[in-house]
């Protein structure tokens, strides 16, 4: 595996000091990263927007808050299904047993649903879905880029990320729960000079 490759599947944590407004204490979940770029959508931005608003029959899939998350800032009028099939662990899927239909394994647990599946297809083996209008993308190099400039922390995904009950905490979270120095970034201010 590349080093370009091994990036799918985990989380980029936005670091206080990235500037960018549609990325402010994001966490993106990377679901390509290759040398042609980079693809991911950002777990903590939900919309007033409900499911069943846009994707009829998805909305009893999805759980709380069963709202439309805005993914990113590229093609706002597309949607993206991330969901999670319980049961399974970060190797793949377990021998002789065969991945639903309707979704594509993206890292463990973790996978794209094609939203033109029939929900119901899909329904008992989904523990959760989340859907995302737009994403977040990266040309050739330009992640890499961030990455040396420290824009990001680059952590390991969990199946529980996808579908945080509480998105608005989802950053201070998975900061929290490194075993490093990053677990102390959790405690930065929203605004450091009111410190």
């Amino acid at each position: 595996m590349t080093e370009v490759s091994s990036l799918t599947g985990r989380l980029l944590v936005a670091t206080p000091a990235l500037a960018d407004p549609n990325f402010d204490r994001a966490v993106v979940l990377l679901l390509d990263h290759d040398e042609e770029g980079s693809l991911g959508v950002v777990l903590n931005r939900p919309t007033p927007v409900g499911v069943d608003d846009i994707l009829e029959g998805w909305a009893s899939l999805t759980g709380e808050p069963g709202v439309v998350f805005q993914g990113g800032p590229v093609s706002l009028d597309s949607a993206l299904g991330v969901g999670v099939v319980p049961g399974d662990d970060h190797t793949g899927p377990k021998p002789g047993v065969r991945d639903p239909i309707g979704w594509r394994r993206v890292h463990g647990a973790i996978g794209l649903v094609d939203l033109e599946t029939p929900p119901e297809l899909l329904a008992a083996a989904l523990g959760s879905l989340r859907i995302f209008a737009g994403y977040a993308g990266w040309g050739p190099g330009q992640l890499e880029d961030e990455l040396t400039e420290g824009a990001w922390y680059v952590v390991e995904s969990e199946p529980g990320d996808v579908s945080s009950p509480v998105p608005e905490s989802l950053w201070r979270a998975v900061l929290r729960r490194q075993r490093s120095e990053l677990a102390m970034v959790a405690t930065y201010p929203d605004d450091p000079s009111l410190n």
